[in-house]
């Protein structure tokens, strides 16, 4: 059956890709590849003799044609997406136009830039007692959102928020989050570029989301996380401490001790 791949690059760090991905860049005799975001570095893996093009510049309809006449031609084609092609990937619309050529896709997930950023501040997401749910999402910009899936109304839910292509949007964040009950001194944490070089982290509350991200001039590239998982000081606090490894919590590999 004739088809593509799809590939996760990772969020940036050539080494974040999975081996599975990376063995297929590597073996691919042509790359698609989204040049304003996906690291060099990693391309420069690909075989020497490999037909490289970026798409950065492209439209839809160019990128497909290409991808056809390639496999057509019996070359094995690869599209390498930033992060995990299923989040904000825009791979719904590829497989559409090669499934009308019956070329089939196959998708390697990778690492998500949402958990780059929380590797990059030493964060756990879903903390026992405080939160255990993250809301993946963005702010509504040009592009609206579905009627029930309103910032405010995600965020009633008080628990932990990534926020993926809202760093020009943060005075709606934050108008949004204090309609939904957030108090000001909601820890916030801006991680722009997660894993390359230049990364810049912003520690900062909701109070001061807007004003610290024009300080540090961050406009594009950045993950927002939101809630009370991103407290810097959570370590600290014994009260959120998971009941899997306490020495009194029994499960099937090990029978809890009574203090």
């Amino acid at each position: 059956m004739r088809k593509i791949y799809i590939v996760g690059a990772g969020p940036g760090d050539p080494d974040l890709i999975t081996v599975k991905g990376l063995k297929i860049l590597q073996n691919a005799d042509v790359i698609l590849y989204t040049d304003s975001l996906v690291n060099d570095e990693l391309i420069a893996q690909a075989k020497p003799e490999a037909e490289v093009l970026k798409t950065a510049g492209m439209h839809l309809e160019e990128m497909a044609a290409i991808m056809i006449d390639r496999v057509n031609a019996g070359k094995m084609v690869a599209r390498i997406h930033t992060g995990d092609p299923s989040m904000y990937g825009a791979i719904m619309e590829q497989m559409a136009l090669l499934k009308k050529e019956n070329i089939a896709c196959e998708v390697i997930p990778g690492v998500s830039s949402v958990f780059a950023a929380a590797a990059a501040i030493g964060a756990e997401l879903t903390i026992p007692d405080l939160t255990q749910t993250l809301i993946l999402t963005r702010a509504e910009g040009r592009t609206p959102v579905p009627e029930f899936e309103k910032l405010r109304d995600l965020a009633s839910h008080h628990c932990t928020i990534a926020l993926f292509l809202s760093a020009t949007l943060t005075k709606k964040i934050v108008k949004e989050l204090r309609s939904a009950g957030w108090k000001n001194d909601t820890p916030v944490a801006v991680i722009q570029k997660a894993s390359w070089p230049d990364q810049k982290i912003v520690r900062t509350t909701l109070e001061h989301l807007d004003e610290d991200m024009q300080k540090n001039g961050i406009r594009k590239t950045a993950m927002i996380l939101a809630g009370w998982a991103l407290d810097p000081n959570i370590h600290d606090q014994d009260e959120f401490r998971s009941k899997l490894y306490d020495v009194s919590f029994t499960h099937g590999y090990r029978k809890g001790v009574s203090q």
